[in-house]
């Protein structure tokens, strides 16, 4: 045992000394990791801290195999302890550009929410960061694996092509034909142009409409009322017409609109329907000073449509935004039916008159 332990001293120090030094990163790795966890947690309460659990696995199999490899130059040859070398650069090389990029999608994460916060506390626009997010974790995403794979002599020639410039050109060029750059450049002119941005109630068709909760580089992300999330690709809502009730001013005015028939006094419906609109606590008066002098009411109401078996009647009801629009139109259909039933203005069914031939006792005159 003593010769053995003579001969292989200088091996068992070497191995003796690369156990320490993995188990040495792997502790002061956890010990980093917990850190930056409360650091992060301390400063943006509710942040995802899933990549630096992340960093510490790369890391952590990054050491073991170092360490792995280390050990294996003991046992080898000198005819193979140039390919274990290889293999021990191959890793390092790999291990360090992925950490790297893990951390670098990490940190712009990060700045982007906390912009975005700051936006919302301020009562601020953050579409733009919202969308520039996603846009800066592609671009970083992809240029980590680009950078990654000039480690691997079969993908060097493309990563230095694609990196040097002319490669980007064929990647955009074949990207053309694909339907995802066209959600990417619908995005781009989501932001350029602005025609809804994040906290915008919208309207696409009778069933898309809600609230705009991020607008990515593929989708644009809608909350409707039910609280069920519509994804809608970017180069489809780019091209739909769509309603903001949040763009500019957030005052409209609800049509509320009634049958009648034609034996009902139409001045007593329009007398019901107006007060019954100008009593709801939510109607706006939008009246101007000259409005007020002249005596205009504050809901005008008209007659608009002679139909088959019923007379229309619509009332202009002005409200604050389109949350108001919709409680205050519950609320005066249900007020004003009870009225019409109260004083006797009817609204209708359809009619329709039938007139009955008998055809068999024309026939019989005839022949008589």
């Amino acid at each position: 045992m003593t010769k053995f332990l003579e001969t292989h001293q200088s091996d068992i120090i070497y191995a003796a000394s690369v156990v320490a030094i993995v188990v040495l990163l792997y502790l002061l790795t956890r010990a980093l990791r917990k850190w930056f966890t409360k650091k992060i947690q301390e400063k943006l309460p509710g942040a995802s801290v899933r990549p630096i659990h992340l960093i510490q696995r790369i890391l952590t199999l990054l050491w073991f195999l170092l360490g792995i490899t280390a050990l294996s130059f003991i046992i080898i040859d000198d005819e193979r302890e140039a390919i274990i070398t290889e293999y021990f650069k191959l890793f390092s090389y790999v291990g360090v550009v992925a950490v790297l990029t893990i951390i670098s999608l990490m940190i712009s994460n990060l700045w982007f929410k906390y912009k975005i916060s700051q936006k919302i506390e301020g009562n601020e626009d953050p579409t733009n960061y919202k969308f520039f997010r996603y846009v800066a974790l592609f671009v970083i995403g992809i240029m980590g694996a680009l950078i990654a794979s000039l480690a691997f002599p079969s993908l060097k020639g493309v990563a230095q092509t694609t990196l040097g410039g002319a490669g980007i050109m064929a990647l955009i060029v074949g990207f053309a034909a694909q339907e995802g750059l066209s959600n990417i450049t619908g995005g781009l002119f989501i932001i350029a142009f602005k025609p809804f941005r994040v906290g915008d109630r919208i309207k696409v068709s009778d069933t898309m409409v809600g609230t705009v909760t991020d607008v990515t580089l593929r989708h644009t992300i809608i909350k409707n009322f039910e609280n069920k999330m519509i994804v809608i690709p970017n180069a489809i809502i780019n091209k739909e017409k769509l309603i903001n009730y949040d763009f500019e001013e957030h005052i409209l005015c609800e049509h509320i609109e009634l049958g009648i028939s034609y034996d009902s006094d139409i001045d007593l419906a329009k007398k019901i329907i107006r007060e019954e609109c100008e009593n709801h606590p939510l109607i706006l008066d939008t009246r101007s000073v000259t409005d007020l002098e002249e005596g205009k009411p504050l809901v005008r109401t008209a007659l608009t449509t002679l139909n088959d078996f019923s007379i229309t009647i619509r009332a202009w009801a002005w409200v604050r935004n389109h949350s108001d629009s919709f409680s205050l139109k519950c609320d005066v259909l249900e007020s004003i039916k009870k009225r019409f039933d109260k004083e006797g203005v009817e609204i209708p069914y359809p009619y329709r008159t039938i007139v009955m031939k008998d055809f068999n006792e024309k026939s019989i005159e005839g022949s008589e």
